[in-house]
Order: C-alpha cells, then sequence, then structure tokens
C-alpha cells in the first residue's frame, strides 16, 4: 500500500492510536473481512449514510450485520421519511465509496449517531477511506476521536 488512507490521517491528526489493515482483496462480505482482519463480524462497524431530507444526511454506526429499526431512526431525527443513501450520493457526501465510509476525513461535518452496539466489543473496525483497507482501534478510542456524538439504540426490538 503506497497511499496513507484518509481515515489514517484523521485519527493520527487527532492522536487516536490505530492499525490499518491492508486486504490482498476489497472483501465480498463482513465475514470475510471480519475473518480476514481476525474478528468476529459484531466487531466491523458499518458507517451507513440516510438521507434525512433533500441536501441534508447523517450517519449511522452500526456493528456487525445488525439491521437498523427505521420506526426507530424515523422517531428520533423527528422525520417520517428517510432513505439510504445512494452509491452516488454517498461518495458525493463522504467522499468514499461503498465500503471504505468512516466519520473521519469527510469533506464537510457530518451529523453521526452511534448505535450502542458498537460499545459492546473492545476493538473494532471500519473503512479507510479506501476499498480493501480498514482500521482497528479500540471502541473507546473511537468514541474520544467522535467528541461529543449522541449513542442511540437502532437494533430492532427482537
Amino acid at each position: 500500500m503506497t497511499q496513507i488512507p484518509p481515515v489514517s490521517l484523521a485519527l493520527t491528526e487527532l492522536g487516536i492510536p490505530h492499525q490499518v489493515f491492508q486486504h490482498e482483496q476489497p472483501p465480498r462480505s463482513l465475514e470475510q473481512a471480519a475473518k480476514e482482519r481476525g474478528q468476529r463480524p459484531e466487531q466491523v462497524v458499518r458507517s451507513i449514510l440516510f438521507r434525512i431530507s433533500r441536501g441534508e444526511y447523517l450517519m449511522v454506526l452500526m456493528a456487525g450485520s445488525g439491521q437498523i429499526d427505521w420506526k426507530s431512526l424515523r422517531r428520533f431525527v423527528g422525520k417520517s421519511r428517510i432513505t439510504m443513501a445512494s452509491r452516488e450520493e454517498v461518495l458525493a457526501v463522504t467522499g468514499y465509496e461503498l465500503g471504505a465510509v468512516a466519520p473521519f476525513g469527510l469533506p464537510n461535518p457530518l451529523r453521526v449517531l452511534v448505535d450502542e452496539s458498537v460499545l459492546a466489543e473492545e476493538e473494532v473496525s471500519m473503512g479507510s477511506g479506501l476499498r480493501g483497507v480498514a482500521v482497528l482501534l479500540k471502541s473507546a478510542d473511537l468514541m474520544k476521536s467522535l467528541g461529543d456524538v449522541e449513542v442511540v439504540n437502532f437494533s430492532p426490538i427482537t
């Protein structure tokens, strides 16, 4: 890897300890990504971008393959209609391709919500801004790097 991932640069600037992990090929699934990183799927944090209204976006960090309860999300943001951002919107808003998205190094500030599931693991990994590359860090350091961020529970009630 010749290029330092943008998320690694942002974390370094914040003084947050982390490791960069290079996959041989971009993983095709969350399970594959976790296995190659020596982690369980619950340790992989997905950065999911939602369109709240025209030109307004929100990122939710969710651990593993957990689904977001749409009703809870709509209630939390006070909007009856929310959609997941398209591939094009994700690239335009974050500067990152799907599979490489993270809440760091973004071109513009973005509201970030962290699902409680992220805090259940001591070590997590997430996109680095480059496809096939991840950053690994302690969940406590992730939270410290995000600053004053809202922790929520968007896991469906079972």
